[in-house]
């Protein structure tokens, strides 16, 4: 079984018995895909109580579960405290014995199906800028700073604390996922990502959306692209956008 949901942020309660019933029939050969913004993967202490909790508890469920990276998470740790690993014919990073992070522009054959996988997505709630401690002459000014904008209500975050610019693709990423849709001939059953191709999220909100890198190159991908279905997150909402295209954030729906 194949199993797939939105965005968690760190709060893995829709996988309780009784949000999820279906895991009682599942087995670690069953998997739950998550369309970015796993986020337990977030706290700047990878010893942080709270975090290892709720990984422990979500590793121990009766399914294995794999995510790709959405625009909330700990990419400093993301890509660097975890051992890459095969996992159905392409590369993750093993979290734990049963949860796994896709890496961008890999192709997976998960029950006989080809996932494309492709995460990354632009912060929208940083309107008032991110604050970075290199641009302060004292940790004192960047503290009083941080606490006058929360004070004031201000939409920021702070780089690599709780942004982090690889929430983009590089252009290695971008070459790399080129390479994987060739040796597949650009065909493939389902597409997992965490933000939309730009002409659907514009579908979406009805009205113009800002674009970049990523939501271009979906575009471009759907030019050559031959798929069933594309999943994604992102927009806190559930919602099928028309028969290719599904938005999910707290369901969680079967498709295999």
């Amino acid at each position: 079984m194949i199993y797939i949901t939105g965005d968690c942020h760190g709060e893995f309660k829709k996988f309780s018995n009784s949000s999820f019933p279906e895991q009682k029939q599942m087995t670690k050969k069953d998997v739950v895909i998550i369309c970015g913004d796993f986020g337990g993967i977030w706290d700047t202490d990878k010893d942080s109580p709270h975090e290892n909790h709720w990984l422990k508890w979500l590793n121990e469920k009766s399914f294995t579960t794999v995510f790709v990276d959405g625009n909330h998470e700990n990419f400093n740790r993301l890509n660097n405290d975890f051992d890459t690993v095969e996992f159905c014919g392409g590369k993750v990073h093993k979290i734990r014995e049963s949860i796994f992070h896709l890496k961008r522009g890999e192709v997976y054959e998960i029950e006989g199906k080809k996932f494309f996988a492709f995460g990354g997505a632009s912060s929208h709630d940083i309107n008032d800028g991110i604050l970075d401690r290199d641009d302060f002459e004292s940790d004192y000014k960047f503290k009083e700073t941080i606490r006058r904008w929360r004070k004031k209500g201000k939409e920021f975050r702070v780089k690599n604390v709780s942004w982090w610019e690889e929430e983009l693709p590089s252009e290695d990423e971008f070459r790399y996922a080129a390479d994987m849709l060739n040796k597949y001939s650009h065909n493939v059953d389902f597409v997992i990502t965490h933000c939309a191709p730009q002409s659907i999220a514009e579908k979406l909100y009805h009205a113009p959306m800002r674009s970049d890198d990523l939501t271009i190159y979906f575009d471009k991908l759907l030019e050559k692209l031959d798929f069933r279905y594309w999943f994604f997150g992102h927009y806190h909402e559930d919602k099928k956008i028309d028969d290719r295209f599904i938005l999910l954030y707290d369901q969680i729906i079967r498709i295999r």
